[in-house]
């Protein structure tokens, strides 16, 4: 069965609403792995709109499972990420005006100053993920850089507004895991996943993991955390209850 990465991000969105205590995105995150998560993801965004720097302190002392650092290729943050020592550093595209990540990083127009980045984060034995649209050519200029795994970008084919252009964007996804892991890169895919367009996206065998957040938080407002978590579980399964 594929890896379920939970993102709490939205929790901590929730609390900095009203630079509140709570909700405690530690508490989350433990809710989370009872719940059977493979993993716990955060994204630490420059301008610390979510999750701030002691949940990602927190998160790496207490979670029983592992953490992956999403981050923002900047001194700053590899700084962050060599003292945290997570599991897994996730390279992601970072604009402050917007609402959340709109698209893949642009690995074929940074490849030296990526691979730069790689051999800082790598030589600590943190796995390097990078975060790219369903592209052959920026999975070429990963495998340049070195890294470990992709992150395909699945925002296209969960945002289609048609049956039709559904079915070309997990045509590009199928074909874009498929190239990737055929070079010896580890794929995982992730953004706009929710409950109802899992399922064709879980029949892919290269995927390895998923990192779902938004969705999962958001349908825990009318289920709970704990059953939210174990519904997408479920539908990682051969048969979903959903």
């Amino acid at each position: 069965m594929r890896r379920l990465s939970i993102n709490i991000d939205h929790v901590a969105t929730l609390r900095q609403a009203r630079k509140t205590i709570y909700p405690e995105v530690v508490i989350a995150a433990g809710i989370c792995e009872l719940a059977g998560a493979d993993g716990i993801t955060c994204h630490l965004r420059e301008d610390r709109r979510h999750i701030q720097d002691r949940d990602v302190r927190l998160l790496k002392e207490t979670i029983t499972t592992y953490l992956n650092f999403e981050m923002a290729a900047t001194k700053e943050m590899l700084k962050m990420a060599i003292e945290i020592q997570p599991a897994v550093v996730m390279l992601v595209p970072e604009k402050r005006e917007e609402l959340t990540t709109e698209g893949g990083l642009n690995v074929i127009d940074n490849v030296d100053k990526l691979k730069g980045y790689a051999e800082k984060i790598q030589q600590d034995d943190i796995d390097l993920s990078l975060f790219i649209d369903a592209d052959l050519k920026q999975i070429d200029a990963c495998k340049e850089v070195g890294s470990d795994f992709v992150e395909i970008h699945t925002g296209p084919y969960c945002d289609a507004k048609s049956v039709e252009e559904q079915s070309l964007e997990l045509d590009k996804v199928i074909k874009a895991c498929q190239y990737a892991r055929s070079i010896g890169l580890r794929v995982n895919a992730g953004h706009g996943i929710y409950y109802h367009n899992i399922r064709p996206l879980a029949a892919i065998p290269e995927i390895e993991e998923f990192s779902i957040g938004h969705g999962i938080v958001s349908r825990a407002v009318f289920v709970g955390l704990d059953r939210a978590v174990r519904d997408m579980k479920e539908l990682l399964r051969p048969k979903g209850i959903i």
